[in-house]
């Protein structure tokens, strides 16, 4: 992968001051098909006010009028070009690996069994309460019957679904987002002030490089346990490190690859995961770095503030 972002399934976004809150450690009724929508393949934040949820409005997944929709980041519609993505129910109790089934229907209205394989998988599903608590990246299973399959942990409140995929019909690559509501007594979580550093199971991750708004710029992660480099990160998923930025407020969703890729002769298994990105708006992003190291993957979360670029070069 080289720079530019390959934001293949997935996009990306953020700038400027740098934070990393706490690190997070995380191992890891159905909808008809809406009218079509002409947005694009791609996940690039498009410049411009995003249409989407907020906590203070309505979680209705309504799509947006034609024209709006070629604005909109990944994420934020339910459907997209005649592909929805139907939750199998709206509503899950609270607990560990509660059952998530859904599927992705198609311009005809029927499940899609077929898909084209992105980063080593058919489909990615992120998961995370609209507080950005809870993150979740899992990899569903697929029934012949195109019923997609997983478990989740669940806390009570409002979530946000996120399915990431590219159907084998047009190899398009597209994120559909639902809302998934969890009973129970909810008590949100504040948003963490940003940081440079995450700790999560004893690593320390690292951010570094200055972003802003409407250029194309790079982020560096490192990765360091006990003080020492690691130098031996293992291909989680086709790379060496996935970064997904979810927009706080809207929870656009957000998803870069390295610039580099394992086996390509030039990039290192770590310490330092490179990704170049691009984010059109100003305001604040919650980060998730997935990393595998020892067999298994851990996630360091981190909260930053992007500022414009008239702010920026003031």
């Amino acid at each position: 992968m080289n720079t530019p972002v390959r934001l293949a399934a997935f996009g990306v976004g953020l700038v400027a001051v740098f934070g990393a809150a706490t690190g997070l450690g995380a191992v890891v009724g159905p909808v008809g098909p809406a009218a079509e929508e002409t947005s694009p393949a791609g996940h690039d934040m498009a410049a411009g006010p995003a249409e989407g949820h907020d906590d203070t409005t309505p979680h209705d997944d309504a799509t947006p009028h034609d024209g709006d929709a070629a604005h909109l980041p990944g994420g934020l519609a339910v459907s997209e070009d005649g592909y929805t993505l139907a939750l199998d129910r709206p509503a899950l109790p609270a607990g560990d690996d509660v059952p998530l089934a859904f599927r992705i229907l198609g311009p005809d209205g029927s499940a899609v069994t077929d898909y084209a394989v992105r980063h080593d998988e058919d489909l990615h599903l992120i998961a995370v309460r609209r507080d950005l608590t809870g993150y979740q990246h899992v990899h569903p299973e697929l029934g012949a019957d195109g019923v997609w399959q997983a478990p989740l942990d669940l806390s009570p409140g409002s979530w946000r679904v996120f399915a990431d995929f590219a159907a084998t019909a047009d190899d398009a690559d597209r994120t559909l987002g639902a809302d998934l509501e969890v009973a129970g007594d909810y008590f949100p979580e504040p948003l963490p002030a940003p940081s440079r550093t995450a700790e999560v199971d004893g690593y320390e991750v690292t951010l570094d490089g200055e972003l802003v708004a409407g250029e194309e710029s790079e982020l560096s992660l490192t990765v360091t346990r006990d003080g020492a480099p690691v130098t031996d990160l293992q291909p989680y998923l086709g790379a060496y490190g996935h970064l997904v930025a979810l927009r706080t407020g809207d929870l656009a969703y957000l998803h870069v690859h390295p610039t580099g890729e394992p086996g390509d002769g030039v990039t290192a298994p770590g310490p330092r995961i490179t990704f170049a990105t691009t984010t059109p708006s100003a305001g604040s992003y919650r980060l998730f770095l997935d990393f595998r190291h020892g067999d298994t993957v851990r996630t360091a979360a981190f909260t930053v503030t992007v500022d414009g670029h008239e702010e920026h070069g003031s």
